[in-house]
């Protein structure tokens, strides 16, 4: 399988449309924690993706959300605390922290898959795993953060062990480590459990999945602050 073809498969294997519960934990080193239960709502085409993040949990936090946005190559967003007017996601905040978690609103958005740069470039072994490396590029097409994606591909189950983002210096600036393979169901393999290191040196976030419903309808307005905080 070609690098092309591999990417493609990738691309096709991400998209569809689900319903997500996970948890979402930010640890730093000096031992401090906290942890979100999330409701995704998730719509991916060949495209365009869709997705809102809402806080079930704790609490003082519940009904926060972001709403993410990514077509032909373009990202937008929103924040939206209750109460509060809600607050756009300007570009050069794209690579700000979703919910202040290593994880950025970029890195939610992006299917850096469906890029038209796609190249393999070696192969490694991650947790017993034998995986083709798949270097992907952004062309003048896709507005990325980043100069280059690096990701670990399973090519039987056509799932990614990690994947590393660099900046355009080359500098590595994400690595995520796909910890936990589950089976959805349609008992397809998916990424269940993930670690996530950021620029930020003092901490880590884990984002762990505890239920997933596919094929859900969903409307346009559902992808909006009021259909979010219906």
């Amino acid at each position: 399988m070609s690098a092309a073809e591999l990417a493609d498969q990738l691309d096709v294997v991400s998209q569809g449309s689900a319903l997500i519960r996970t948890k979402l934990e930010v640890r730093s080193l000096a031992g401090a924690k906290r942890v979100l239960q999330l409701q995704i709502k998730q719509r991916r085409t060949k495209t365009t993706s869709d997705l809102a993040y809402q806080v079930l949990w704790p609490d003082e936090h519940k009904g926060e959300a972001v709403i993410l946005h990514q077509a032909h190559g373009v990202a937008k967003g929103s924040i939206i605390v209750p109460q509060q007017p809600v607050r756009a996601i300007k570009a050069s905040q794209m690579n700000e922290g979703l919910f202040d978690s290593d994880l950025s609103y970029q890195d939610a958005v992006e299917n850096f898959f469906a890029w038209k740069k796609q190249a393999l470039v070696g192969s490694e072994t991650i947790n017993g795993v034998n995986c083709q490396i798949l270097e992907s590029k952004p062309d003048s097409s896709s507005v990325s953060i980043y100069a280059k994606v690096r990701s670990w591909i399973d090519p039987q189950r056509f799932v990614p062990m990690r994947i590393e983002k660099y900046s355009s210096s080359g500098e590595l600036v994400r690595r995520i480590d796909v910890t936990r393979v589950a089976r959805d169901e349609k008992h397809h393999p998916i990424p269940a459990s993930l670690t996530v290191h950021g620029p930020r040196k003092n901490s880590v976030t884990e984002f762990n999945g505890a239920r997933i419903d596919q094929d859900v309808q969903f409307t346009d307005a559902d992808f909006t602050a009021a259909g979010v905080l219906k």
